[in-house]
């Protein structure tokens, strides 16, 4: 039996999980929000229902470990922080460099540091929550698991640019992707689900950062996210798919450094930059400005091209998985995607959509099953860990 903390931190929030291996048993589940801003928020699920909360203005990455490790042993879910045999964390880009999870050492955190060029919201922020819990948990051995890593198995057709091929192999670009852990952990739920080992698939991730995949027995085939997170879909901040020539153009425009570009593309872009409201989909659907919707059909939009772009590459899906904070929880937006897919003869049941359990979704005559399958990164991450570990 080995205690396993999952630790899965971004720019704004730390989510965690501690789990009791091999059983998979959920002993705490955490989450702490709105980092560095006023008012951030301080959830804890643990022991038979119980729920602990707090607030406290700007939380830095220093003080929610301490908050996430403290919290544990204070809560009784652990007796001593020696009780955790091993630290697991998401890791956005691994490169060509991870295939697999990896134990962290100097070399590998340095590594991950040094791909920050690729993932410049991501890695960073990773490597220092890895840097902290070395320092409050010397001894303890820590893992790093890649989302990049499930797109290894894109060919080459869809992963490489229409560069010059002595560059792509020169600098390793490709197309990397995003989400992967849980675009792998869904497409083998599904998979389960249809009784179909060789299924093909498209997969859904929307969330803030929002990403398409497509599969076929469980490998990936190709992927709206490319070199770096902020290719594909529009996003909340994030502009998606751009025309490069875009980065001079406001260089010379705006006087602007490109760096300066990128981060425009990357903070100030997406749903936030067109609505010019917010990058929350819950704040554009109430909202009565003409941008909002605006925002919320363009989102819509780009979601269907990738969908259908991939049922085409693929000839034809076995199932549509819809994922992620909005997959999951906002019926409009999957009303929308399968009412513009409807060209393939997808149909959605509309009391089962406005039910939103997860499971099949679809009308008994639906030519492909319609799938929502709550994300949960966490548990694919642990039993990478797990194996890891022997």
């Amino acid at each position: 039996m080995s205690k396993v903390l999952i630790v899965n931190a971004g720019s704004s929030s730390l989510k965690f999980k501690l789990f009791d291996m091999p059983k998979e048993t959920v002993l705490a589940d955490g989450e702490i929000e709105r980092l560095n801003m006023p008012g951030s928020i301080v959830k804890i699920k643990y022991g038979q229902g119980q729920t602990y909360k707090a607030t406290e203005d700007k939380v830095d990455y220093e003080r929610s470990a301490a908050i996430m490790l403290n919290g544990l042993k204070d809560l009784g879910v652990i007796d001593h922080l020696r009780d955790i045999d091993a630290v697991g964390n998401r890791v956005v880009a691994g490169s060509n460099i991870f295939d697999k999870v990896a134990k962290v050492d100097d070399e590998v955190l340095q590594k991950i540091v040094d791909l920050g060029e690729i993932a410049p919201i991501h890695n960073p922020v990773e490597a220092e929550y890895i840097k902290i819990i070395q320092r409050i948990l010397p001894e303890v051995d820590q893992y790093a698991v890649f989302d990049s890593a499930f797109f290894k198995d894109v060919p080459e057709v869809n992963a490489i640019y229409g560069i010059p091929y002595e560059l792509t192999e020169k600098f390793t670009i490709r197309r990397y992707g995003e989400h992967g852990i849980n675009h792998g952990y869904i497409s083998g739920e599904a998979a389960q689900m249809l009784k179909k080992p060789a299924a093909k698939l498209v997969t859904l991730h929307l969330g803030s950062g929002a990403s398409v995949a497509a599969e076929i027995a469980g490998k990936c085939y190709d992927t709206s996210m490319g070199f770096t997170p902020m290719n594909g879909l529009v996003m909340g901040t994030r502009a998606g798919n751009v025309d490069p020539a875009l980065v001079p153009f406001f260089m010379k425009k705006m006087g602007a450094e490109a760096d300066e570009v990128i981060e425009m593309f990357n903070h100030r872009s997406g749903l936030l930059g067109v609505s010019g409201v917010s990058s929350d989909m819950r704040d554009l659907e109430s909202s009565k400005e003409p941008r909002a919707q605006l925002a919320l059909d363009i989102f819509v939009n780009r979601t269907v091209k990738y969908a259908a772009s991939y049922i085409t590459e693929l000839g034809g899906v076995d199932a549509i998985v819809f994922s992620g904070g909005i997959g999951e929880h906002d019926k409009w937006v999957r009303e929308e995607v399968c009412k513009q897919l409807g060209i393939f003869g997808i149909k959605l049941d509309a009391e089962l959509n406005d039910q939103q359990q997860p499971g099949d979704l679809g009308t008994k005559d639906s030519s492909t099953r319609i799938l929502l399958i709550p994300a949960n990164e966490e548990l694919a991450m642990v039993r990478d860990v797990s194996g890891a570990l022997g």
